[in-house]
């Protein structure tokens, strides 16, 4: 597991060390740098699986993420001219790489390699390997029919980075028994992954059944949901929310110990309920050995979490919040970020202005006499 990283001159983040723990929750202000934070690791993977790391350099575009130039990943109050990105890892070992900024070509897409200082197993930990997903904000929406890749499904057990491959990892893994057992729905009619998806689904929406179909000749499956006995519905008109959230589930329940998952925006188009029930989930998956990093802005997602500290589920010390900020500091705006502690009962220790307290502040009007 990632247990701290470094980032040097990249983007808003001029000198910004962060602390990472089984399950770490970026929030904040937008165009703060959370994305960011999560940028620089995709960033990384994505110049190893170009083969510009080791030796090479950086790859700012590419299937994972799409900086820009140059000049778009350079932090412009940065006083060196490089960026520079420093992991941890739990086990004590360490990865740092400098990349070069040259002021000529900041129009170029890859930074040349100026210092890379890493320890010998740092290519296999699961950023660099297939022991990792990644599942982007702008995620799929309904389709009447999904495309399949087997080189990213069977070959590199991949989702697709907006969820694109979900319906066809389904359909080749979904009779496979899940890994962890602790990730278990006690419901679920059996240990398999399409089993145990049906039963967490069903914390989101009550009754959710799904059908996954194939049509090999045109490289096509087919996704329908269906509710008891009723008929199968498309996907096109069951709505953008179970959509949205099967990737994420099928993501956990598919993970190995070691797995490191990073996701943005966990609560689009659901209901508040259904945002808790995956904080849980995605609590229960860090307890079990698998690396969550989420950005998110959801209340709701942050107290499911909290409740499965409450219950026991997860640890305090295994949770890892960090708030981002911005100040203005001799006119310019600078990112701070505040890390708040939870413990055992679930309670967090500071709330610094902005930290999900907008229903407070909203409350605190709604209790006052209204004017005429």
């Amino acid at each position: 597991m990632i247990s701290s990283l470094h980032l040097i001159n990249f983007k808003t983040l001029e000198n910004q060390f962060l602390k990472f723990r089984p399950l770490t929750l970026l929030s904040g202000i937008n165009s703060t740098g959370k994305s960011s934070v999560l940028q620089s690791l995709l960033l990384l993977r994505q110049s190893y699986h170009q083969e510009l790391l080791p030796k090479t350099g950086l790859a700012l575009n590419g299937e994972l993420v799409h900086i820009g130039t140059a000049q778009d990943a350079f932090c412009e109050r940065a006083k060196n001219n490089y960026i520079g990105f420093e992991l941890v890892w739990k086990d004590g070992s360490k990865g740092r790489w400098n990349f070069n900024y040259d002021l000529d070509k900041k129009d170029a897409d890859v930074l040349n390699l100026a210092l890379e200082s890493v320890d010998s197993e740092v290519y296999k930990a699961s950023i660099f390997s297939n022991n990792f997903h990644y599942l982007q904000a702008e995620r799929l929406g309904p389709r009447p029919y999904n495309e399949t890749l087997d080189y990213q499904v069977r070959i590199r057990r991949q989702l697709g980075t907006m969820g694109e491959y979900t319906a066809h990892f389904l359909y080749v893994y979904g009779r496979k028994a899940i890994v962890i057992p602790n990730l278990n729905y006690p419901q679920a009619k059996s240990m398999d992954l399409i089993d145990q998806v049906e039963a967490w689904m069903r914390e989101v929406s009550p009754g959710t059944r799904i059908k996954i179909t194939s049509n090999s000749d045109m490289g096509l499956v087919n996704l329908q949901y269906f509710y008891g006995d009723s008929n199968p519905y498309r996907a096109t008109n069951v709505g953008f929310g179970i959509t949205y959230t099967l990737p994420i589930i099928v993501a956990v329940l598919a993970s190995e110990p070691g797995t490191l998952i990073l996701i943005e925006n966990p609560e689009a188009h659901l209901h508040p309920k259904g945002q808790s029930k995956i904080g849980e989930l995605l609590a229960l998956a860090a307890s079990c050995g698998v690396q969550v990093v989420i950005e998110t802005h959801s209340d709701h997602v942050l107290n499911g979490i909290r409740l499965a500290v409450h219950g026991g589920k997860l640890a305090p010390e295994d949770v890892q919040l960090h708030y981002f900020q911005r100040q203005e500091k001799e006119g310019q705006a600078v990112t701070e970020v505040i890390s708040p502690h939870i413990d055992r009962n679930g309670r967090i220790d500071k709330w610094p202005d902005g930290f999900f307290d907008e229903w407070d502040k909203s409350l605190e009007v709604l209790l006052e006499p209204a004017g005429d």
